[in-house]
């Protein structure tokens, strides 16, 4: 194979002058002498013969308010002569005597109350800083009037009715309670023996717990999978019956 590069010469090493475009003539207009003549020409020609005489207006002929807006037709002397309809409405000159009349002058009675009466006191106001806006101080919530109230720092009504009505339940249910005491001769557990008996449901779930823990780590028959369910239903009784006895402290158990 065989390269071919370009030719180095060492003319193409000096720099060479930029060559500028050269622009075109301007161009001028053939009639641009005859329409500077024309011009010279015709300017001013009123210099000559001065300015145009015209009439001067007269003083009296000024122009009006509204002369120039379009003017009705003048009214017949027929539509005149017609009778107005009669009209509810009374007239200027009708003096109609209505309600009960009051001799009292009311302009003296405004004056004189405005006279001796004491002046308006400005409404208080706050403003939040020097150049802020303002506010009334009575809806500001500065003015400390809620703490003024009548019924300020006393229990509501509605609380106190709902205490009564749970004190009413509470007796009504402690008044059952006594009646099935009665009726199904129910006994009271003491505080020992309940201690005892929760002593005792703890100890159950620890040894179904224990067994629990004890049980094979693949359950693969059937028989496995029941004991394991027992033992869970087991365990979450005892929990139940553990939660009830530590949430009531008074239980009764019915003789049979």
């Amino acid at each position: 194979m065989t390269t071919q590069c370009a030719q180095e010469s060492v003319y193409k090493l000096l720099p060479r002058p930029e060559e500028k475009p050269v622009k075109p003539p301007r161009y001028i207009s053939t009639f641009r002498p005859s329409v500077k003549r024309e011009a010279e020409k015709n300017k001013a020609q009123w210099k000559a013969m001065g300015p145009a005489k015209v009439a001067v207006p007269s003083q009296k002929n000024f122009l009006l308010k509204h002369s120039k807006n379009p003017k009705l037709p003048e009214r017949k002397k027929e539509q005149d002569s017609k009778k107005l309809p009669a009209l509810s409405v009374p007239r200027r000159t009708d003096h109609p005597v209505m309600g009960i009349q009051n001799k009292k002058n009311f302009i003296n009675t405004n004056a004189v109350a405005a006279i001796t009466g004491l002046p308006k006191k400005p409404q208080p106001i706050c403003v939040d800083r020097r150049q802020g806006d303002k506010y009334l101080l009575e809806t500001s919530g500065l003015v400390p009037k809620y703490i003024k109230k009548k019924d300020y720092g006393v229990t509501p009504k509605y609380v106190i009715r709902r205490k009564e009505e749970m004190k009413r339940a509470q007796n009504e249910y402690e008044a059952r309670v006594l009646e099935d005491l009665k009726k199904r001769a129910m006994k009271q557990l003491s505080d020992e023996e309940r201690i005892n008996l929760l002593q005792g449901l703890k100890k159950n779930w620890e040894e179904v717990n224990r067994e629990f823990q004890g049980l094979w780590v693949q359950i693969d028959t059937i028989h496995k999978k029941l004991h394991k369910e027992k033992l869970e239903s087991q365990m979450k009784q005892l929990e139940h019956d553990i939660e009830v006895i530590e949430k009531h402290k008074v239980i009764y158990i019915a003789n049979e």
